[in-house]
């Protein structure tokens, strides 16, 4: 059996060049799918499973490093090969940390891309990984580097949009993960489920604009994201111990001694 192999990128020319100037079987391979963009790229990843990509990361709507990431993750075994006219070393070295096997500036020639396709085959028989083990490699990883960009990042972004209706599959597309993966991760590295952590992300805001009198607590608990009254007040006494109506009485006797002294 062949290893197979996936290329991704947003340039037709590229794409038809990679894929027809290749003698792929000479090098163990077999070209399975292509895409000219992240979202399609992501869903010919899914299908094939493949050992090998080839991927630009200057794409749109693609977030190259959490990409790159996101595969490294969830499927550690999968070899890596970036293509892109994106001149950055830093950016190069923190792929590379990530688990990418080559960083390859356009335009390359066909010697530089053999050379990059014969580093990734050996590197899957050096670790003795069958053309069809892709589909097994679920659920490793998760505690190496990409596992924790990903938790990172799934974490600011759930930060940056738990007022509205947020939900897994949303943050696990923007991480560039499967939900399943990313259920797996937050639950390894924060001991809490995704749920858990958006309601203890929201608690926490709501605590901060309970400070402010003005605000009614039905207002705050619209403003932090709960559509449901009575979810925020089991919610918030869960986290905090006590009621929002008590919070918000604490801090206005804290605020009276305080004066009083």
């Amino acid at each position: 059996m062949m290893y197979k192999v996936v290329i991704i990128d947003d340039e037709p020319i590229i794409v038809e060049g990679i894929s027809r100037m290749i003698a792929w079987e000479h090098f163990d391979c077999h070209l399975v799918a292509t895409a000219n963009d992240g979202k399609e790229g992501a869903e010919v990843i899914r299908k094939y499973r493949p050992n090998i990509i080839f991927t630009d990361i200057a794409m749109p709507d693609v977030d190259g490093l959490t990409m790159i990431a996101g595969l490294k993750s969830e499927f550690p075994n999968m070899e890596i090969s970036i293509l892109t006219g994106y001149r950055n070393f830093e950016y190069a070295r923190k792929a590379i940390n990530l688990g990418l096997s080559r960083f390859l500036l356009k335009p390359s020639s066909m010697e530089e891309i053999e050379e990059a396709i014969i580093f990734m085959v050996n590197n899957l028989k050096a670790k003795k990984i069958e053309p069809d083990s892709c589909n097994d490699n679920e659920g490793n990883g998760l505690e190496n580097e990409a596992s924790n960009f990903i938790v990172n990042n799934a974490i600011n972004y759930i930060e940056q949009n738990f007022a509205h209706k947020i939900t897994l599959c949303e943050v696990a597309e923007k991480t560039y993960v499967s939900q399943w993966h990313l259920s797996k991760l937050l639950n390894r590295t924060m001991e809490q489920n995704f749920s858990e952590i958006l309601n203890s992300i929201r608690i926490k805001e709501a605590q901060k604009l309970l400070h402010e009198p003005s605000l009614r607590i039905g207002d705050i608990a619209e403003m932090v994201g709960f559509v449901d009254m009575a979810h925020f007040s089991r919610v918030f006494k869960k986290n905090i111990g006590i009621s929002a109506n008590e919070y918000r009485n604490t801090i206005s006797q804290k605020n009276i001694e305080t004066l009083q002294k």
